[in-house]
């Protein structure tokens, strides 16, 4: 599959090294010079998969850009990668705000770009399995609580996506509960540590870590259980893997200073955009996640 890619700068030098960085990972890339020619291209063509947006332009900055998709029910979705010279705390914390979850800071080395933009992918791939899943599972509906058992991705991807549809808005259910089993296989019970996974993103050789792991004698056997409970107020979620647990504490929120990595952004993505609350308990190696059901 080919993904549209928007690239949006006013600096023509930085056009020419995404688009050279991209040409052969399956990305079309299409250009513009500020934010105003960027609004153009969005509005009479909405079959982007991604835009990689400089911060600082003439006549429509990215920020301002940024603000009016994430305002537009079109584009509420759109992954967009921010790139700028503009890297404190706060002015990160502004772009991640505005619904920037993915970061590059000028001048940014090709191959982070490449890590940020598979990321990138990967993720929309899954928000886009999340929106075909199935809504109307009849007889999970009427479960008021059921246990599941997996151990590798495939599976935690086919149970999140079974799982969201007993939820009021499935496709959102689905980003979050993919992300939180995903994590309980690859930092639970596979115990693939942060920077371990930076490092694999960056070589792109994490599939092929995870697994080798899930066939390796140390890790074949862990499994990944998940039990839900739905009554009137809404759904309860727990999660539980067999790995060490680790302090959950740090990636309930999006954090400027990891910004710029291909990794590390599922849980708060999971808990601002799923959830209506995320707690990991015991040695945080359980994640406990509610969905509230509306009148």
């Amino acid at each position: 599959m080919t993904w549209r890619v928007l690239a949006v700068d006013d600096e023509p030098i930085n056009l020419e090294i995404i688009s050279e960085t991209l040409l052969d990972n399956q990305c079309q890339v299409e250009l513009a010079t500020d934010g105003e020619e960027a609004w153009h291209r969005l509005d009479t063509d909405e079959a982007y998969d991604l835009v990689i947006l400089d911060r600082m332009m003439p006549r429509m900055d990215g920020l301002a850009l940024l603000r009016r998709l994430k305002a537009d029910g079109r584009f509420r979705r759109l992954p967009v990668i921010m790139q700028t010279a503009a890297s404190t705390p706060e002015q990160v914390r502004q772009g991640i705000e505005a619904g920037a979850y993915y970061y590059l800071t000028k001048p940014y080395d090709p191959r982070a770009l490449l890590a940020i933009v598979r990321a990138a992918i990967v993720e929309i791939a899954e928000h886009r399995r999340a929106e075909r899943a199935e809504t109307g599972i009849a007889a999970l509906e009427l479960a008021v609580r059921g246990v599941f058992r997996f151990r590798n991705l495939d599976q935690a991807r086919a149970l999140a996506n079974l799982l969201a549809g007993i939820c009021p808005d499935p496709a959102m259910a689905a980003i979050g509960l993919n992300e939180l089993l995903i994590n309980a296989v690859e930092h639970g019970n596979l115990g693939i540590t942060y920077q371990e996974k930076l490092q694999l993103r960056l070589d792109n050789r994490w599939e092929e870590e995870v697994a080798r792991r899930l066939e390796a004698a140390q890790w074949r056997d862990r499994t990944v259980e998940v039990s839900f409970e739905h009554d009137d107020d809404g759904i309860e979620f727990v999660i539980a893997d067999q790995g060490d647990g680790f302090d959950a504490t740090a990636y309930l929120d999006f954090d400027p200073a990891r910004a710029c990595d291909p990794n590390g952004r599922g849980i708060a993505m999971a808990r601002q955009l799923s959830f209506s609350d995320l707690q990991y308990r015991g040695k945080g190696n359980v994640a406990v996640a509610s969905v509230r059901v509306e009148d």
